[in-house]
């Protein structure tokens, strides 16, 4: 069986971490090199950092970040934020990221996907989804930092990007983002039994049973969290510790 990862997420604004709560009320959360290399260090199984404006500002993800970060993590990382194009994508890759992230670009050009796989592997290409449960009991697709709202469904759009290449997807719930209430169960197991690529539940993570939950009844593949880690509220090699004694399969060295 395959072991289930755990992942630190880094929001990256102005070169510093950063959290906030529904995607807002946005605070100071360290240096994202120092944090990057203590989560290796503690058993991440990967790690994600996402340029939270870079879309909004119409500017690229900063390769120069990618490039300090790079010689200080032996883990696969990903990069996200701003990317539109295969050139975007080779610079971040040249500078050390082993994988990428996409979303809004990919939204408005779904091509980009099928392009992006082509070049560079499907198993480089991430998208990712931000999703809000409306009141029509309906997930839709966001963009821009969860700024935008589209027609588009979920798990249609799921659907549609992992037939043009995308080899894995970061799905994150805005509705539980930032609470630290549990993941969004329902629409992570939806996506996970229906698509054949791994799903990384993002947005709720809190305490360590919420983990085992997103894998147990959310069939994730992966887990996602930010600002428990980064706060030392949970640690790596605890909440590990915990989900082997819960019979759930993790990457785990004991160090007793």
């Amino acid at each position: 069986m395959l072991t289930k990862r755990i992942i630190p997420c880094l929001d990256i604004r102005d070169g510093r971490t950063v959290k906030g709560i529904n995607f807002e009320n946005i605070r100071d959360a360290g240096d994202p090199v120092e944090l990057g290399a203590r989560y290796a260090m503690e058993g991440a199984d990967e790690l994600v950092f996402l340029d939270i404006t870079a879309t909004v500002e119409r500017r690229k993800t900063l390769s120069e970040l990618v490039n300090r970060i790079s010689p200080h993590i032996n883990i696969p990382f990903t990069v996200g934020g701003g990317i539109s194009s295969a050139a975007d994508v080779q610079v971040l890759l040249n500078n050390g990221a082993d994988k990428v992230s996409v979303n809004s670009a990919a939204v408005k050009n779904p091509a980009l996907i099928a392009e992006l796989a082509r070049e560079f592997g499907s198993q480089c290409v991430v998208l990712a989804i931000d999703t809000r449960l409306e009141e029509d009991g309906n997930w839709y697709v966001y963009l821009n930092g969860g700024r935008v709202k589209t027609e588009l469904h979920c798990l249609d759009w799921a659907k549609q990007a992992v037939d043009l290449g995308a080899g894995e997807i970061l799905l994150t719930s805005m509705n539980h983002d930032g609470t630290k209430q549990g993941f969004a169960l329902e629409i992570t197991r939806q996506l996970s039994e229906t698509l054949s690529v791994p799903v990384i539940a993002s947005g709720g993570g809190g305490i360590a049973t919420h983990f085992a939950d997103v894998f147990n009844t959310g069939k994730a593949d992966a887990a996602l969290a930010a600002s428990i880690f980064h706060f030392k509220e949970l640690s790596i090699p605890d909440l590990k510790r915990y989900l082997q004694k819960q019979g759930i399969p993790v990457r785990y060295q004991s160090t007793s």
